[in-house]
């Protein structure tokens, strides 16, 4: 699926887009290769790696990883939901063996989000972008996921709903079928907005779950007051380096991407 008409329809319907094939097998593999040379620990209660804002995480393991950062296969895509302007806010992998457990379904932006009841700031929307869509997320896949494996879990459409999200399917969404496996084999990227209710699946695929994370969002917008630091020692372009900039004013403080 390549045309950009129709992946900006799919995204904005469903939440997220799968793009298979953004990264050829002998990518996947050097990626593969550059985390087993860090020897982590065996997943278990830990999920997670490489994460940051904590000095640079795993974008210190290697020019692969910050390559991923502008993959021009997903830079249009990210123009849909965030605009000219952007920053990388967030980033961290996702690893896990057979018989893990499903994590739990959420949403941080939206009605089901911790903040719901919070009161809204003023602000000016800018064309396309919303509060609730203002950071987007791509999840690249080193390792098959789907239905018959487990890995990322979510409700199609569920970023555009007014309601919370019943406890009946939050207590066991793999009973649920309005949850969706998508298949998203090695080298696929997920991108999907943080206002979509997604989760983590149960996994049994006989090898490895491996997926690294990288967390977007408008230029104006911050998670923390923390940051992610450029890799020392890694030459980045001139696109790249924008995205480590602080949050600012998109066009007067904040360079387009494009």
């Amino acid at each position: 699926m390549s045309d950009l008409q129709t992946q900006q329809y799919l995204f904005d319907v469903q939440g997220y887009l799968v793009i298979e094939d953004v990264l050829a097998s002998e990518e996947v593999a050097e990626l593969n290769q550059r985390i087993d040379e860090q020897e982590l620990p065996v997943p278990g209660k830990v999920q997670r790696f490489g994460s940051a804002p904590d000095g640079a995480g795993f974008l210190q393991w290697g020019k692969s990883f910050c390559d991923l950062l502008d993959n021009p296969k997903i830079m249009d895509i990210l123009r849909f939901r965030l605009g000219d302007c952007f920053r990388l806010d967030r980033i961290y992998g996702m690893y896990m063996r057979e018989g893990m457990p499903r994590g739990g379904l959420h949403a941080d932006y939206g009605a089901s989000s911790p903040t719901s009841n919070a009161k809204q700031g003023e602000y000016y929307a800018f064309r396309d972008t919303e509060i609730t869509n203002g950071f987007v997320v791509v999840t690249w896949n080193l390792a098959d996921t789907g239905p018959e494996y487990g890995g990322f879990c979510c409700i199609p459409g569920s970023h555009k709903s007014n309601y919370r999200l019943p406890h009946e399917i939050a207590a066991a969404p793999e009973q649920a079928p309005c949850v969706t496996l998508p298949n998203a084999p090695a080298g696929s990227a997920i991108l999907f907005s943080e206002a979509l209710t997604h989760g983590t699946a149960a996994w049994n695929g006989k090898h490895q779950r491996r997926s690294l994370l990288y967390k977007y969002c408008v230029s104006h917008m911050a998670w923390t007051s923390r940051r992610v630091a450029q890799p020392r020692g890694i030459e980045l372009t001139e696109r790249q380096k924008i995205l480590f900039r602080e949050p600012a004013d998109p066009y007067r403080h904040f360079p387009s991407l494009f």
